[in-house]
This record gives C-alpha cells, structure tokens and sequence, in this order.
C-alpha cells in the first residue's frame, strides 16, 4: 500500500511539474491568456510611454517582441512556437499571410476608432476590405543625404548616387526589394518587374554603383548618417525624418523616376490568444491623440486624419514626408510577387552584395 501511496505521489508531483513546465515555456514565448497581450513589431516603432498607458488603462501586460524584417517576422509566425496576439507587416507581407491562412479577421465593430483613420489608406489592393489589416503607418522610400557633402548633386534623380563625386559615400539599407527596386526604378522599370532581362539589367547597373557603396547596413544607418559618416543614404522616409531631427544640415527627397510608396497595418495572426485584448489595442492606437503621439515618437506618417490635426504644421505639412498627389502618383506599393519571384529577388540583392567584395 505505501509502494501504491508513493507511486501515485511521484505520478502527481511528474505531472505537475510538466504543467508548471509546459506554463513557464508559455510564459516564455509570448503566451496571451486575458491578462497578457504579445506584439510582435519592427524595433523602434511604438511609443514605450504608449504601451505602459495601455497596459495601464486595461490592466493587460504587454510582451513585447521586435523583428527586422518582414521574412523573418513571416516564419517566425508560421512555425507557430510563439502565440503573438499583434503584429505590424508591411503590405506585401499582409497579402501573402493572408493566401497562407497567417491572420484572424477583425471585428470592425470593435474599433469605434476607425473612423479616424483617411478613408484613402482604406481599401486598398493588399486588403480590400480591411478584414485583415488596419492602418498604422505609411511612407516612402527616397534618399536622405546632406548637401554640404555631395558637391552640386541635388538628388532630383536615382542616378545621382552613381555620380562619381560619391565614391565611398553611399550607404544602402539591407533590403533587396528597396535595393533592386531601386535599380529597377532608376532604368524606368517598375520596382515590381518580373522580366529577366529587366532585372540583369538593374542588377548590372547595381554593380557599377559599388565604388560608390560604403555600407549596406540595418538600422545604425540613422545614426551613421546623423553623424555624417556618409553623403547620401538610401533610406525610408521615417528614418530620414529621424535622421534630420538629429542633424538639421540633411535633406530627404523621393526621386523623380518613382519608388515605394509603403504600407505598415496592424494584424492579428492566425496564433493568437488573447483576441479581445487584441482588438482593444488596435482600438487603443487608433485613437487620435494616441496615433499623435506616436507618430511624434516613430517619425513615420500617420494614416490617421484626426491625429494630423494635432501634429505640428511644420509636420503634417512638410510635403517631403506627407507628398502631394503628383508625387504619389509616381509611386508603387510593393506587389506580392510570389515565393519563387521573391527568393529570385533576395538572390540577386546576395549576388550584388557579393560582387562588392
């Protein structure tokens, strides 16, 4: 009987401790029951003093999470380890999550705040309807550089950086589809062409601009920059608002030829718990004196027509980063270009980087 009483003790106290377990490792990787919210975001791209408001206001904690690119943020989310409640994808990425059954719906009528946001961020190709994304911010994709380093270049033109007054000078970000766009771009191409002999070609170009190239590098390009350790960078309008904050001598133009007109929207993905709290801080963030202070914080455009009109004027009219129509109209959203187009893609970025050496 006792050999029966200690078995049934040891049985209990394995079977506890796998449930302690099996609770710790949730913990650890993001699990949201009704008290936790995980948010799965780019770096540097909320307010902290917004996430401890909300976790303030609705008592729910806050894990929050960073990834650098949207590829890594796709697979991480499709292998399914981690139970994100929120994410912030770029476009592109929303429409292939969507075809891969990556996101949960959103209950609109949960969002009484949607109403702030500019019916002209609503709607558009990546999601018609809304029914997976919300708007959080968008921008453009130009060059910041400062004119007291790059002799009589005025960067009307995505040439400008192959102008051998640049040789060394040039910082490129770590992106294939803002670099071979831009390739793209510069020859008259669209940044979404799938022709062979297109691409050869932006990728030839690309190969001349090397002697130009100091560094292709991540997020230190803002500080690089502000520290004028370079002429001119390739950059995305947001970091360049960021980098001219710090160093007033920079300038930011989008180039004549075009680019990338982008898209960054809230999402739940298809692993999410906590799908209430979920929709409570999307509502939280479309909220205009919230959308404000964050688009103060981050420097990228806000989608949110009540919280442009909080924002200094000097901001929200400053056509550099709120570009009027005959701008935008030579700019292109990024195109879900499928996953064999795309590999192509990243491996003609590698091939380029690997000439550099």
């Amino acid at each position: 009987m006792k050999q029966i009483t200690r078995m049934f003790i040891l049985v209990f106290v394995v079977c506890f401790g796998l449930i302690y377990l099996v609770d710790y490792m949730n913990k650890s990787e993001g699990y949201s029951g009704d008290n936790t919210l995980t948010i799965y975001n780019w770096g540097d791209y909320i307010d902290p003093e917004l996430i401890k408001r909300f976790e303030s206001e609705t008592g729910i904690k806050v894990i929050y999470q960073t990834f650098d690119s949207n590829e890594a943020m796709m697979t991480k989310i499709k292998q399914g380890g981690t139970t994100f409640d929120i994410s912030i994808p770029s476009e592109y990425a929303i429409d292939k999550m969507k075809a891969e059954g990556l996101l949960l719906p959103i209950d609109h009528n949960k969002l009484p705040n949607l109403k702030n946001i500019d019916p002209n961020f609503l709607g558009l190709a990546f999601d018609p309807d809304n029914k997976y994304s919300i708007p959080y911010f968008w921008g453009t994709v130009g060059i910041v550089y400062n004119p007291d380093l790059v002799g009589d270049l005025t960067f009307e033109s995505w040439n400008d950086l192959w102008d051998e007054q640049l040789k060394n000078n040039v910082f490129l970000l770590d992106g294939a589809r803002e670099v071979i766009g831009m390739g793209l771009n510069s020859l008259g191409y669209s940044l979404n062409d799938t022709n062979e002999e297109h691409l050869q070609e932006a990728l030839k170009k690309l190969s001349l601009l090397t002697p130009n190239v100091k560094a292709i590098v991540g997020d230190e390009i803002k500080m690089l920059m502000a520290n004028e350790e370079a002429a001119a960078a390739l950059v995305w309008s947001g970091d360049a608002r960021e980098i001219m904050d710090e160093n007033e001598d920079l300038d930011y133009i989008v180039p004549s030829e075009g680019s990338n007109l982008w898209f960054d929207n809230i999402v739940i993905p298809s692993t999410a718990r906590n799908i209430e709290g979920a929709h409570q801080f999307i509502n939280f963030m479309l909220d205009p004196e919230v959308a404000a202070q964050n688009a103060d914080y981050v420097g990228y455009s806000t989608p949110n027509d009540a919280a442009l009109e909080l924002l200094d004027e000097e901001v929200s009219g400053d056509e550099r980063f709120y570009p009027d129509e005959e701008l935008t109209s030579r700019l292109e959203v990024y195109k879900n270009l499928g996953p064999r187009m795309l590999s192509h893609y990243n491996e003609l970025f590698l091939e380029f980087k690997m000439h550099r050496k």
